[in-house]
């Protein structure tokens, strides 16, 4: 009976990981743009392009951007699959209280409208189920939060043109003004990281503790309705 009402811990160390390694490049590629940003406030002087701290900066600047766009798509499918392990456990706890099919793991992150709510129905629905029979409520001022940080993130992230304004840039205060909103994005999706990071551990505990008290004819298949 201990290895059925086990939850599985990997997938949470892998989306926890996954979110961590984020954050720690999204808050490299602030601080490169924080020194470029300080390098374009001071007069421009002429060097060699192999000595000029400019290029340099500008250089780790852009592999970082790179890098941050990789690892979000990486915490994103890390995310979902630690979402959909949740799901197994959660539809033996509490399996009426599941309201969105399994597709809607992936749909629900690209659907224009579907965005803005089914990712969070599934992580509200996985918090009741963690929660004893009587006392079952979907939704709670942390995940509130938290989604409130993740659309804000996503939509300074997604709908922003800092990136193609900063390309743009064709004059020193252009630059500092797209750099401005770059560094304000990276400190919106560090705080989603970082929250999305917490809820996964307290779901993964909640979880746990609702699994290892659930009564043995709820991990008896035969038992099920």
């Amino acid at each position: 009976m201990a290895e059925a009402v086990r939850v599985p811990r990997g997938q949470a160390r892998f989306a926890g990981g996954a979110l961590a390694a984020f954050a720690l490049v999204t808050v490299a590629a602030a601080l490169a743009a924080w020194h470029k940003y300080r390098l374009l406030a001071e007069p421009l002087t002429p060097g060699p392009y192999v000595d000029n701290p400019l290029v340099e900066v500008d250089t780790y600047f852009r592999n970082l951007m790179g890098w941050r766009t990789g690892l979000l798509l990486v915490a994103l499918l890390q995310f979902s699959i630690w979402l959909a392990t949740m799901r197994d456990v959660a539809d033996v706890l509490w399996r009426q209280g599941q309201r969105r099919r399994r597709a809607w793991l992936v749909f629900g992150w690209v659907i224009p409208v579907a965005q803005l709510f089914v990712p969070k129905m599934f992580v509200n629905d996985l918090w009741a189920a963690s929660r004893p029979e009587s006392q079952r409520r979907r939704g709670h001022p942390l995940l509130t939060v938290w989604w409130l940080s993740v659309l804000a993130a996503a939509n300074a992230y997604t709908f922003g043109d800092a990136s193609k304004d900063l390309k743009r840039a064709v004059t020193t205060t252009q630059a500092r003004d797209a750099l401005r909103q770059i560094m304000f994005s990276d400190g919106l999706c560090i705080c989603a990281a970082v929250l999305s990071i917490v809820v996964v551990r307290e779901l993964l505990q909640r979880l746990e503790h609702a699994a290892a008290t659930a009564p043995a004819e709820a991990w008896d298949p035969q038992a099920r309705p």
